[in-house]
Parts: C-alpha cells; structure tokens; sequence
C-alpha cells in the first residue's frame, strides 16, 4: 500500500454531552415529570405544584400517596407534598386570613411551569421552577387575600435527595403577613416500628391535647393520632431523621430559615372519618414531617422576601 506523504489526518472526535434529564409534560398539561439517567424521578401537578410522586434509581416509591386522592384539581392532593400557604389550618382570629380554606389557596389554585434548569457540566440533578401570582388567582381568592405578592418554587431532584424551596414575595404597597409548609408525607413500611430523633428537648403544641404545651424527651414514636408542632431545640440547621427500630436512617430532613417541624398522623380513628384517605389503614405506611413557619406569622413589606426550603436526603 502506497504511504501517501499528505494523507489527510483523522477527525477530532466531538466530545459528547452527559446524558441529561428528561423532562415531560402530561396528562392534558397537567404534570410534569423529570427523570435523571441513572432513573431517579419525581412528578409534580401543576394543580397546588403537588410533588405526587419521588421514586429512587430502583424505583421504590419515598412519598406517601393516598389511592382516593384527587388529581383533576377538584381539591387538593392528600398525601405527597402539599404546599400551605399563606395560613396553616385556619386562623379565624386572624383577619386577613380568615376567610380562606384550610391551609390557604396555594394548594388549590393552578400554578404555572416556568421551565427546567440542571447544574452546568453536571447530569445528576434537575430544577423544575413553578409560578403563582395575585395576578393569577381567581376573582373570589383575590377578594378573600387582596395582597399583591408572588410564590416561586423549586423542585430540585438529585441523585440522593430532593430539595423544595419557596421564595415568597411582597410585590404590593400593603404589608401582608402569611405562614408557610411543606406538608410531606413520607412512605414508610410500618408506623410501629418508626421513630423520629432530633427533636429531643424540643418544645411542642399538642393538637391533639387541647394545644397544650410539653417538651419531648426522647425519640418520638407515634402510638395514636399524632398532630404536633415542634420548634427544634437544636434549630433549623440540625437534621431530623426518621429511622426504623433497628437505628437505620430512611429519611434525613434538613431545613433552612423553616423554625417548626410538624409531626402527624392521623391514625385509626382521624382515617376512617377522612374520604379521600385509602387505604384506610394507609395510616400504618405513613408518616407526615412537615417543614414549616406556622407557630407565628411572617410580616413581609412592600418588596420583602421569604425564603424557605427542605431537602429530604435518602440514605
């Protein structure tokens, strides 16, 4: 074979991108769901931006779903990760919340998808943006909370977590003040054999015992219908874990600028009297630890911001 003295040198190879998340948008536009590479997903409804579904590289489910939850938008989701806002339960003795529903109007009103964003360079997360705004609520919303403000939120899947944040903003005259939650409902094999540790020597409300006040002294376990809001001894910074019997950790919760922590579960009884919740004795494979602002209100003024945000990690 001939050696040619100016053969033409080989072409340089393009180098090729990670492969990168997928992002889908379904059910008539209502759902947007995202899936990394190595097969991690989370699904969120665009109705209350309700994170419904977190699924790990095995596809083993982490969010507690209710079988008879509503997912037309023709009332919040009961279970995965409602969003409260802007008053937790109801606060009849507070004027300018009085009028809303349970939990406020950011869990029933239709949020917009604002687009996907992944770490330059990298494939092993993704951010899903929703929106809602004054200018977006309904007429009879508008004229139970006539405030002017704006709610970005977050949806960050990682490999081995996934991060909710939300940024409320003041973007009217009038001064508002408003409460916030991350309502999650963590699946899990057995109540019975669950505890939460980090919050020992923490204050609590007990709702379920006329609002009185107690301190916790050890781990928590739930023996019966549980609803209490806990503000951490050790702050927002030291991380709640919820952990089986034998000490294994299953969920590690860290917060950032959410003081209270809400422990709940509806048990036997609180079950069988709630429609939307099946199995009815779903009660047993949940467990709702709820990152929130709820014991006081936030007063946010014209141009104010509140950021807050949890990341569950999975270890």
């Amino acid at each position: 074979m001939v050696d040619r003295p100016n053969k033409p040198s080989a072409l340089a190879t393009t180098p090729t991108m990670p492969p990168q998340a997928q992002v889908n948008i379904s059910h008539g536009n209502s759902r947007v769901t995202a899936v990394l590479p190595t097969g991690e997903s989370v699904e969120v409804l665009l109705f209350g931006a309700t994170v419904i579904s977190w699924k790990n590289a095995a596809g083993d489910e982490k969010l507690w779903l209710s079988d008879a939850a509503k997912l037309d938008g023709s009332k919040p989701v009961r279970g995965g990760i409602p969003l409260v806002f802007p008053v937790f339960g109801s606060a009849p003795d507070h004027e300018a919340t009085s009028k809303l529903p349970q939990h406020g109007f950011a869990r029933n009103s239709r949020w917009e998808f604002l687009g996907k964003s992944t770490s330059e360079g990298s494939s092993s997360s993704v951010k899903l943006d929703f929106g809602l705004s004054s200018e977006t609520l309904d007429d009879a919303t508008k004229s139970r909370w006539p405030y002017s403000f704006g709610l970005l939120y977050s949806v960050t899947l990682d490999r081995d977590s996934l991060n909710t944040t939300l940024v409320v903003t003041n973007d009217g005259d009038a001064p508002f003040e408003c409460q916030t939650l991350l309502h999650t409902y963590l699946k899990i094999k057995d109540i019975s054999s669950t505890k939460i540790s980090g919050l020992e020597d923490s204050s609590y409300i007990d709702k379920v015992d006329g609002m009185s006040s107690k301190t916790q002294s050890s781990t928590v376990s739930i023996n019966g219908e549980t609803d209490r809001i806990y503000t951490p001894a050790k702050g927002p910074k030291h991380p709640i874990t919820v952990e089986d019997n034998a000490g294994t950790v299953l969920y590690r919760i860290v917060r950032d600028n959410l003081d209270d922590v809400v422990v709940w579960n509806p048990w036997v009884d609180k079950s069988a009297g709630m429609a939307d919740f099946e199995p009815k004795d779903g009660w047993k494979h949940m467990i709702c630890v709820e990152a929130g602002s709820v014991k006081g209100w936030q007063k946010l003024d014209k141009g104010d911001a509140l950021e807050g945000a949890q990341t569950i990690y999975l270890e």
